[in-house]
């Protein structure tokens, strides 16, 4: 491809609404432009590195037997009924009406889709083990879309599904995923952790999140840097908590302190003057529909799904105002363990503490002095907080990191959540009927893209692996107007190409400079400058995008010198996606 033929509308100042560095750089770059609030085009570059993602999403899903197919985007609102999903959805479903009176949706997702398939299509254990992908556009109705294309109404995602007759054909199943997904990402050259995910009311250890740290991620993860652990905030668990001081069962009584006009922790610890450390709050939440309570630390954060986890509960909310009066008696924000009557689950932080600071039960009154164990039950111990900064490793005990993280993936075991609400079975051996077993895998194409950006940039502009870069190699003439320039030039781009390299040929009229800053910003990994000077001495310039500075080959042997250039490139890649899938096995089997 000519560069002088090619659209390529790469820009000098930084669009103003744009603040994420992948936001900025694709549209400096000239890879995308918005059409509106969520909605992007890609343009030819841009494309070009989407089809990259593409096409090795593709290779990795053939290669572990899944099969592709293309669903419609367009979803009958019936189907969303049947599964359930019509009601708790929300307005992140786009509807709209067509042929008069029939309500559509815009599928963001395609559980129910793929499940209507198959129940019609799969009758017998003979068929199973299936699994099915395709790589279709999605839509939601993001309320807050931001940060270029990482976060919109549009995207692009690889969805697939596993249909299995039993759990060991599911384990397999969600093996290969993982395995493929790992895959994947090496295969794109993008730096990635993969980190337990929540599962949600399925339960079990079967779900897994991958992620790209970044600073601009809306995800966090908390990592051991010692063992490998891994897990996004909502899953990770914390180690066990050695405490200075323990529960003093002979401590003076606690005390009755009117407290008036403090509800919150903050409120309370300053008007108390106590740090907030020494303070706990009882949280009411309704799980399955009954009331329970669960007791944090006042600087903490309670996890939700680690309570609902307490409490072997299919679904939890916090308890609204009248239920929570009603089940404990006692208003909002003066709640208390003490004398508690509804079910009590108890943070491991408060359960080590030598006394704390509660909620009162009544109006404008907290205990101060309240020893746990004595003056409230910890026949109930568990961790149940979201873990933090310095919080102990639950594998190794040392302590975990913090960090923000784009989600470019997520496999997860659905089990027959939707095969019972929607009818899909199979007949087995004895020709009973039996729900399907589902797993779900999804891959945010778009995403790709934009953290290989976030993860690869410097103040130049972007610096695209090898594998998503739109072009390897960019020639560079300096000289266009001189015909042993061009010659030399237009050799070695009909021998890169012949030897199957993406090229971009810079044949316009600009000056070095130009061409240099224009290279940098759309970051293709490999630049060979070719000049009447270098050309007089016998040399040839060559630059990665990843090196400081430039290095010569000699002209005679340039096509051959920097062929194996690349070639070494790929093999370097190659085996550092196989050292992390290696040492990923390892810290799996300890």
């Amino acid at each position: 491809m000519r560069w002088s033929k090619a659209l390529i509308p790469t820009l000098k100042e930084t669009p103003a609404d744009a603040v994420a560095p992948s936001h900025v750089l694709l549209l400096r770059a000239g890879m995308i432009r918005q059409l509106g609030a969520g909605a992007y085009t890609y343009l030819p570059l841009g494309l070009r590195v989407l089809n990259k993602a593409i096409r090795v999403i593709r290779a990795e899903m053939d290669a572990a037997g899944a099969q592709e197919l293309l669903m419609p985007a367009l979803q009958p609102v019936e189907l969303w009924k049947e599964s359930g999903r019509y009601s708790t959805f929300g307005d992140l479903l786009m509807q709209l009406t067509v042929g008069g009176n029939q309500t559509m949706a815009l599928g963001p997702t395609h559980e129910e889709v793929i499940t209507d398939i198959v129940r019609a299509l799969v009758r017998s254990y003979r068929q199973l083990p299936v699994t099915l992908y395709q790589i279709q556009t999605k839509f939601r109705d993001e309320p807050r879309p931001r940060f270029g294309i990482l976060r919109t109404r549009e995207f692009l995602m690889k969805d697939a599904y596993s249909f299995d007759a039993d759990v060991e054909q599911l384990n397999a199943s969600y093996d290969a995923m993982y395995e493929a997904y790992c895959r994947i990402f090496d295969g794109c050259g993008i730096p990635y952790v993969v980190v337990e995910a929540e599962s949600g009311p399925i339960g079990g250890d079967s779900s897994h999140e991958f992620m790209v740290p970044s600073s601009t991620g809306e995800d966090t993860i908390i990592q051991c840097l010692k063992c490998g652990y891994a897990a996004n905030r909502e899953r990770a668990e914390i180690g066990p908590i050695t405490a200075k001081t323990a529960p003093d069962a002979s401590a003076p009584p606690y005390e009755s302190v009117s407290t008036p006009n403090c509800r919150t922790i903050e409120e309370v610890c300053k008007f108390l003057k106590v740090p907030e450390t020494e303070s706990a709050k009882l949280l009411v939440f309704l799980a399955d529909d009954k009331p329970v309570a669960a007791l944090i630390r006042g600087d903490h954060e309670a996890n939700e799904a680690k309570v609902r986890r307490a409490f072997g509960a299919s679904t939890l909310v916090p308890a609204d105002t009248a239920t929570l009066e009603k089940a404990t008696g006692a208003p909002i924000g003066f709640l208390g363990p003490v004398a508690i009557k509804i079910p009590l689950v108890v943070d491991s932080s408060v359960a080590v503490m030598p006394k704390v600071v509660v909620g009162g039960n009544a109006v404008d009154v907290h205990l101060t002095g309240v020893v746990p164990g004595r003056d409230f039950s910890l026949d109930k111990v568990l961790d149940l907080r979201n873990a933090d900064e310095g919080d102990p490793c639950p594998r190794c005990g040392e302590s975990m990191a913090v960090k923000q993280g784009i989600e470019i993936g997520h496999v997860f075991k659905l089990g027959t959540k939707y095969s019972k609400a929607m009818g899909a079975t199979y007949l087995d051996e004895k020709g009973a009927e039996i729900p399907i077993i589902m797993g779900c895998y999804g891959i945010g194409v778009n995403r790709i893209v934009a953290a290989a950006v976030e993860a690869g940039h410097d103040a130049n502009g972007i610096i695209w692996p090898l594998p998503l870069a739109p072009y390897e190699v960019l020639i560079v003439p300096l000289q266009t107007q001189s015909a042993d320039v061009m010659a030399a030039a237009e050799s070695l781009e009909r021998q890169f190409e012949a030897a199957g390299l993406d090229v971009l040929f810079d044949d316009r009229e600009q000056r070095p400079g130009v061409k240099f800053k224009d290279a940098d910003l759309i970051g293709i990994p490999l630049r060979v400058v070719i000049g009447e000077r270098g050309l007089k001495e016998g040399n040839i310039e060559v630059k990665w995008r990843t090196d400081e500075a430039a290095h010569t080959v000699p002209a005679a042997t340039a096509g051959e010198a920097i062929l194996a250039e690349v070639e070494a490139a790929r093999q370097k890649h190659r085996e550092l996606g196989a050292e992390r899938r290696k040492a990923r096995s390892e810290a799996k089997g300890r």
